[in-house]
C-alpha cells in the first residue's frame, strides 16, 4: 500500500521552482530508508536473480538499465514465465556493481545498447527461473516424502497432483534455497508460454505516474551538495584560468572546483550553484579548433568524396564496364548533420568519496563501466566502488559514456566526506554531446534501357564511433559499422562498388539508437526512388536523320512542340480549353480582333497578357468583354486598362535542364507542359522571360479555374 504524500502548496511551488523557473517534483529517499526498505521482509535467494519472500512475493533482479523501453518488465517475465510465480506479486531491483564485483559477475554484461537486453539475456534468465522452479519443488516434495515427479509449480503455488495438497512458494523458499540447484533443467516448449509473448502491464508504470523518486535526478541523500559545471566550448580545449574570487562570500557557496576541461561551482542547491557558475569568469585555451564551424567541418569530411584512394568495403562485378554499358547513369549526393541525443533528463551523477571508498547512484547505461570510471577517478581498488543503477530519463546510447561520471567523482572528492549530486543545464548537455555522426554520401548508378539497375556505386564519407571506443574492429580502413545498410543492402546489383572514406574531426561522436540505420537506409531509399523515376527515353530511329517534324497549325507563336518520329504532333494545350468552353457555352475568351494572341515572331507587336511589362498596343489590341468568374485565367474583367496578371506555379528550376539531357530524340514533354518550342530556349535568359512565358502558356489547368466560379485573381504561389 502506498503511503500519500502531503505537503503545503507553498511548499509544493518552494521545490517547484526551485531548479531555475521549471517544475521539478523532488521526494527525498534517505538513505536509511533505503538500507531499511531492503532488510524489511527480505527473504531468501534461489540463485542470484530470485528473493522469494515470506508472503511468497517475488523480486527478480535486473541487470540492464531501464531508460523506458520496457526492459526491467521483458527481463522479469522470462525468468516469472519459467519459475511459475504468480505475476501480480512479482517486482523487480537493480543489481549493484559491487555484488556484481564480489559474484563474479554472475549476472553477466550489464551493458544496455542495440536492443540487446532481451536478445542476449533470453536463454540464461528463462534457466534461472527454471532452476529455482526445480528447487522449489523438491522441498516441497521432500516435506511430503513423495516423488518430485509427482508435484508440479502453478502461479505460485506447488501442487502434488495425487493428493491436491498444496504449499506457498513463501512457505517452501528458506527450504528451497538450502538445496543444490539442479545440474539440468528442462526449459518449457513456446506454445506453453504463459507470459512471454503476451501483453502484460509494465511493472515500472505505478510508481512513474505516482511520482515515486526513480531517476538519477531524484537521488537525495543527508547533507548532499550539488554542483553545476560549465565545459570548455570547444572540443578538446582546455580551462586557462578562473577568477574564483567574484564569487567568493556569496550564500551558499561551498567550493569552486577547476577541472582540466571545466569550471564547476558546488553550493548547498544547484540554483544557486548555478547562478554563481554564470557570474564566474572563466577563460578557456580553445587550441588549434577555436575556428572550426559546421560548413568547416562539412568541406572537411567532403574531401572524403572527392579522394582518389579510398578503402573499398565491397566490389562484385564490374562497375565501370556497367556505367559504359548504361543506357543512362545518374548521380546524387545526400547529407546527414550532427545529432544530439537530447535525453529529457540531463547528464546527471551523485557520488560520495570518503575513506578510500566512492559511492555512485547513476542513470547509465553501462554500470560496469561507471564502476571502472570511479575507481580511476577516484584512484582506488575497484573492491572499494559500488555503484547503483537508477531508472534514466532517456538514454539512447549518450549514458554509455561516462563523462559524467567522471566529473562527478573528480568534485566529490574535491570535497570529500560529501556527496555530492552534478547536474547539467540543458545548455551544457546540448553543446557537449557524443553526437551521431555527420555524414556526406554519394550515390552513382546506371541503367539499362529497361530501367534496371546495373550498376551502383557508393561512396560514404562520415566520422568513425569505432575509432574512439574499439578501434580494433575496424578492418583495413574500413569502419562496417558506419556502413549499416549500406553494405548489407537488400537488394540485387550485378556491378556493386561501396567505398568508405574515414573523416574524423575533432567533435566527439558515438552511439545513437540506431545510430548509422537511422540516415543510411533514408539515403539509400530515397535515391532508390530516384531511380525509379527516372524516364529512359527511346533510342533515335533511323527514320529521324531527317529532324523531328514541326506540328501543324498556321499560328507558329502557340508553342506547339514537337512531334515524334511518326507520330502526329501534340496540339497546342488550349484547344482542348476552347472546345469545352465552346461546349458549355462560354464564348469570346480572350479572343483579339485583328491579331491572333500569341503571333509568330517576326510580325510585329508584343504578345503577352495586359498588365505583363512590355505589354504594347497593335492591330486590334483592344479586347472584348469577358464574363466575371473567370478572372482565374489571369485576364481583365470588363477593364480596358492594364492590371495584374496571376502568377501560375513553375516547374522546379532544373527540370529544362535535366530533362533536356535526357532527351535522345522524340517529343520533349516538359516543353509540351510549358506550351512553348524549342525556340525560346533563347529568350529564356531576358529579364522576365519564364515568367512571362509562363503567364502566356495559361499553366495549371486552366480549363479548371476556368469553370471555378469562386476563383480569385489574387491566388499566388
Amino acid at each position: 500500500m502506498t503511503t500519500p504524500f502531503r505537503q503545503s502548496r507553498r511548499d509544493f511551488l518552494k521545490v517547484s521552482t526551485a531548479v531555475g523557473g521549471g517544475l521539478a517534483l523532488q521526494l527525498a529517499i534517505p538513505a536509511s530508508a533505503l538500507a531499511q526498505a531492503g532488510a524489511k521482509g527480505k527473504g531468501p535467494e534461489l540463485t542470484a536473480w530470485i528473493v522469494i519472500n515470506p508472503d511468497s512475493s517475488v523480486v527478480i533482479r535486473v541487470a540492464r538499465s531501464e531508460m523506458g523501453q520496457g526492459s526491467s518488465t521483458g527481463l522479469a517475465m522470462l525468468v516469472a514465465e519459467e519459475l511459475e510465480c504468480d505475476w501480480r506479486k512479482v517486482r523487480t531491483e537493480f543489481v549493484s556493481t559491487g555484488e556484481q564485483l564480489r559474484r563474479n559477475r554472475a549476472w553477466g554484461s550489464m551493458a544496455t545498447g542495440g536492443s540487446r537486453s532481451i536478445r542476449d539475456s533470453q536463454e540464461y534468465l528463462r534457466r534461472a527461473g527454471a532452476t529455482a522452479r526445480e528447487m522449489l519443488v523438491a522441498a516441497a516434495a521432500q516435506r511430503w516424502k513423495v516423488p518430485e515427479s509427482e508435484c508440479d509449480a502453478e502461479n505460485g503455488v506447488i501442487i502434488h497432483r495425487p493428493s491436491r495438497r498444496r504449499l506457498r512458494f513463501g512457505q517452501l523458499a528458506q527450504a528451497a534455497s538450502k538445496l543444490e540447484p539442479p545440474g539440468e533443467v528442462k526449459l518449457k516448449d513456446p506454445k506453453d508460454w504463459n507470459l512471454i509473448g503476451k501483453p502484460a502491464p509494465r511493472l515500472d508504470i505505478p510508481d512513474k505516474v505516482t511520482g515515486k523518486p526513480l531517476f538519477g535526478i531524484d537521488v537525495q541523500l543527508p547533507g548532499m551538495v550539488y554542483a553545476a559545471i560549465a565545459q570548455c566550448p570547444v572540443f578538446r580545449g582546455r580551462l586557462r584560468s578562473v577568477a574564483d574570487e567574484r564569487i567568493l562570500g556569496l550564500r551558499g557557496l561551498i567550493k569552486v572546483v577547476k577541472l582540466e576541461d571545466a569550471a564547476a561551482v558546488v553550493a548547498d542547491n544547484w540554483w544557486r550553484a548555478n547562478r554563481m557558475l554564470k557570474a564566474l569568469p572563466i577563460e578557456w585555451d580553445v587550441g588549434p579548433n577555436g575556428g572550426a564551424s559546421t560548413a568547416s567541418i562539412r568541406e572537411f569530411v567532403r574531401f572524403g568524396l572527392e579522394d582518389t584512394s579510398v578503402p573499398v568495403a565491397r566490389n562484385d562485378g564490374d562497375v565501370e564496364a556497367g556505367f559504359a554499358a548504361a543506357a543512362k547513369v545518374i548521380e546524387a549526393e545526400y547529407y546527414a548533420p550532427f545529432l544530439n541525443h537530447a535525453p529529457l533528463e540531463p547528464m546527471n551523477c551523485t557520488a560520495l568519496v570518503k575513506g578510500g571508498r566512492v559511492e555512485v547512484w547513476a542513470p547509465t547505461q553501462n554500470a560496469e563501466a561507471t564502476h571502472a570510471t570511479a575507481a580511476a577517478t577516484a584512484d582506488v581498488p575497484l573492491e572499494n566502488v559500488d555503484v547503483h543503477l537508477t531508472h534514466l530519463g532517456g538514454g539512447f546510447g549518450r549514458r554509455g559514456f561516462q563523462d559524467y561520471t567522471r566529473q562527478a567523482v573528480a568534485i566529490a572528492k574535491a570535497v570529500e566526506g560529501r556527496p555530492v549530486k552534478l547536474l547539467w543545464s540543458r545548455e551544457e548537455d546540448m553543446q557537449h554531446d557524443y553526437y551521431r555522426p555527420m555524414t556526406l554520401m554519394r550515390f552513382k548508378a546506371g541503367l539499362d534501357t529497361a530501367g534496371n539497375l546495373i550498376a551502383w556505386r557508393i561512396r560514404d564519407a562520415s566520422h568513425s564511433i569505432l575509432a574512439g571506443v574499439r578501434p580494433q574492429d575496424i578492418k583495413e580502413g574500413v569502419d562496417r559499422h558506419a556502413l549499416g545498410g549500406i553494405v548489407d543492402l537488400p537488394y540485387g546489383v550485378p556491378n556493386l562498388r561501396i567505398e568508405f572514406a574515414m573523416r574524423n574531426s575533432h567533435v566527439p561522436v558515438g552511439f545513437m539508437r540506431t545510430v548509422f540505420h537511422s540516415q543510411n537506409p533514408f539515403m539509400r531509399e530515397c535515391f532508390v526512388d530516384e531511380m525509379a523515376h527516372v524516364r529512359i527515353p527511346p533510342r533515335p530511329a533511323a527514320s529521324e536523320a531527317q529532324g523531328p517534324r514541326r506540328a501543324r497549325g498556321s499560328r507558329q507563336g502557340l508553342g506547339v512542340g514537337i512531334a515524334a518520329p511518326g507520330r502526329r504532333a501534340p496540339r497546342h494545350r488550349c484547344a482542348g480549353l476552347a472546345r469545352e468552353l465552346c461546349r458549355r457555352g462560354i464564348r469570346g475568351i480572350g479572343e483579339r480582333c485583328g491579331r491572333a494572341r500569341h503571333p509568330a515572331r517576326g510580325r510585329g507587336g508584343r504578345s503577352g497578357l495586359r498588365g505583363e511589362p512590355g505589354f504594347g498596343g497593335g492591330a486590334g489590341a483592344k479586347l472584348r468583354r469577358l464574363r466575371a468568374h473567370l478572372g482565374a485565367l489571369g485576364r481583365d474583367h470588363l477593364e480596358p486598362r492594364p492590371r495584374r496578371a496571376i502568377q501560375l506555379p513553375r516547374l522546379p528550376h532544373h527540370a529544362p535542364r535535366r530533362d533536356a539531357e535526357e532527351y535522345r530524340g522524340g517529343a520533349r514533354p516538359e516543353r509540351r507542359v510549358l506550351g512553348r518550342d524549342g525556340r525560346d530556349a533563347a529568350r529564356a535568359a531576358r529579364a522576365g522571360a519564364v515568367q512571362r512565358d509562363l503567364r502566356r502558356d495559361r499553366q495549371a489547368n486552366p480549363l479548371a479555374a476556368a469553370l471555378e466560379p469562386g476563383s480569385a485573381p489574387r491566388l499566388m504561389r
